[in-house]
């Protein structure tokens, strides 16, 4: 195992206002009816301003669905993976998949909050596993709301081989 330097500049900071009806959505598809995603009565009953939005949908809010032009031959965008940029400097092996992740939520977010998500890279790690070498690169996201509060972290990882 043998850690790669991670150069300057491979941060990103994206920021988006948290749209009811687009987290609704998701929730009707995901199957999670949950009243506090529907009901506005239901959630102020429960101490929320307004519905509140699922927490998975959080890693949504901040990502918009790539172009065509921006997707390698495997479906991956190019120059990022996940949850963050990637170094132009970095030749990573061809194929690439999810290596996990792990979510921390603070607080609820609600309609209108406007949310920034900054994504860095933590670590790249040239490996040696049963099959062979392999590069894991991990990112590290925190997420604020309009008041500075860190509402989510994630933690995730992606294995190039």
């Amino acid at each position: 195992m043998s850690a790669i330097p991670i150069p300057d500049g491979h941060t990103e900071e994206l920021t988006a206002r948290v749209e009811k009806k687009e987290f609704q959505r998701w929730a009707a598809a995901v199957g999670d009816l949950n009243p506090m995603y529907f009901d506005e009565d239901f959630a102020r009953a429960n101490g929320h301003r307004d519905v509140v939005m699922p927490p998975l949908f959080l890693s949504c809010v901040t990502h918009q669905a790539p172009r065509l032009d921006e997707l390698r031959p495997d479906g991956t965008r190019r120059g990022r993976v996940g949850f963050g940029p990637l170094p132009d400097e970095l030749d990573l092996p061809p194929r690439r998949m999810g290596g996990g992740e792990e979510r921390w939520y603070y607080s609820c977010v609600h309609p209108g909050d406007v949310i920034t998500s900054r994504r860095s890279i933590r670590d790249i790690e040239k490996k040696t596993g049963r099959s062979g070498a392999f590069v894991l690169v991990t990112w590290e996201s925190v997420d604020r709301n309009q008041y500075d509060e860190i509402v989510g972290r994630c933690v995730s990882s992606m294995i190039a081989r």
